[in-house]
């Protein structure tokens, strides 16, 4: 009874404020084919992006090479491929691809969780001030000389400082509008960033420092199976409930009062995701720095393929995300000579992109506000 009134009830009101796009998903949006069609295209654009990606470099290898290393890694096959390629695929490109679809479909998964239980679709761990939050704690870590776990606990504390500050700032009857929103992820991500800048401005410049400011521009460059492990348990531990809870996400998205009205709790529910992508976030920061507009510009892309039902829109996310990090990863060490930090590049393309949706929902968003 919850998921046929939440799905009625999202579908009314996606038809309304998504556009022609979105009102073509939902209305087809039931289970079987219509759920589980987006989501396989997703994954089959991923797994093309990954080969490619352990295909090209300056070291190229034959993508069916490739194919064929990562297939005797699960039983006998026959191989053409050399052993040098075998370790470049192995221990060089493997890692790295699998920990830039941690970070990116960490990161996608957890703006659109955030645009959903804030209403807003300008929310992101960004815009609201969580990795800048995460950023800090993880300065702090590597100031200190702490190891991996305590760097992603020190993201995590903070992360979720931020995010607590921002609810403390928006809190009041009715929801806070998009200007609230804003303002006060402004305002905590403008704090973070100070004290980010004084423990740079207090580093070793011999030794900590380097490493700070390496990190905070954001890469995967420095990618270890052990790092894929210490991100591995966050970002899918954080995901997996965001994905559990996809149904009541839907329930939240329409409002507090609705939510209630159909036996959800929104405060306890709120800081169940709330905490949820405070842990994405913190793992994803821990190993790769600071990648800006992955959790604002995908959760966009992807609501204009597949809707606003959160069914179908949280995997794909994830799925785009982590294939739109690796493909920029791959741009990142094969353009230049030396390799570009991976948050430059998501920058240089998150922000143009995200200009052309303002304008194109310019009037939606106004009256949203």
């Amino acid at each position: 009874m919850l998921h046929e009134a939440s799905s009625a009830r999202l579908n009314s009101r996606g038809s309304r404020t998504e556009g022609n796009a979105s009102r073509r998903g939902p209305r087809e949006r039931g289970s079987g084919p219509a759920v589980l069609g987006p989501i396989a295209t997703a994954a089959g654009v991923l797994i093309v992006v990954g080969l490619l990606s352990l295909a090209l470099g300056r070291f190229s290898v034959p993508p069916w090479h490739v194919v064929q290393i990562l297939a005797a890694q699960l039983a006998p096959f026959p191989l053409e491929a050399s052993q040098t390629e075998q370790s470049v695929v192995l221990l060089v490109r493997l890692p790295r691809v699998l920990l830039a679809l941690l970070v990116g479909g960490g990161l996608a998964i957890g703006g659109a969780a955030l645009q959903a239980i804030f209403r807003n679709p300008l929310v992101s761990p960004e815009i609201i001030g969580v990795s800048a939050g995460a950023s800090f704690g993880g300065a702090v870590a590597l100031l200190l000389g702490l190891g991996p776990v305590l760097l992603v606990a020190g993201s995590f504390v903070f992360g979720l400082v931020a995010l607590g500050t921002l609810l403390l700032i928006t809190a009041g009857r009715g929801g806070a509008p998009m200007l609230m929103i804003v303002l006060g992820g402004v305002v905590t991500g403008s704090f973070f960033s100070a004290l980010v800048a004084l423990v740079t401005y207090i580093a070793d410049p011999n030794t900590t420092l380097p490493a700070i400011v390496f990190w905070l521009l954001g890469s995967v460059a420095t990618a270890t199976f052990a790092k894929v492990a210490v991100a591995l348990v966050p970002v899918l531990g954080g995901a997996a409930v965001l994905v559990a809870l996809r149904w009541r996400i839907n329930v939240l998205s329409l409002g507090d009062e609705d939510a209630a009205a159909l036996g959800v709790a929104p405060r306890p529910l709120r800081w169940v995701v709330l905490i949820a992508v405070a842990l994405i976030v913190a793992g994803a920061v821990a190993v790769s720095g600071a990648v800006s507009w992955v959790g604002l510009v995908v959760p966009h892309l992807a609501r204009m393929w597949v809707g606003p039902d959160h069914r179908v829109l949280l995997p794909v996310s994830f799925l785009l995300g982590g294939a739109y990090i690796v493909l920029v990863d791959t741009v990142a060490r094969t353009a230049t000579a030396g390799e570009i930090p991976l948050g430059v590049l998501t920058a240089l393309i998150g922000a143009p992109v995200f200009f052309l949706l303002l304008r194109r929902n310019r009037d939606r968003i106004w009256e949203s506000a």
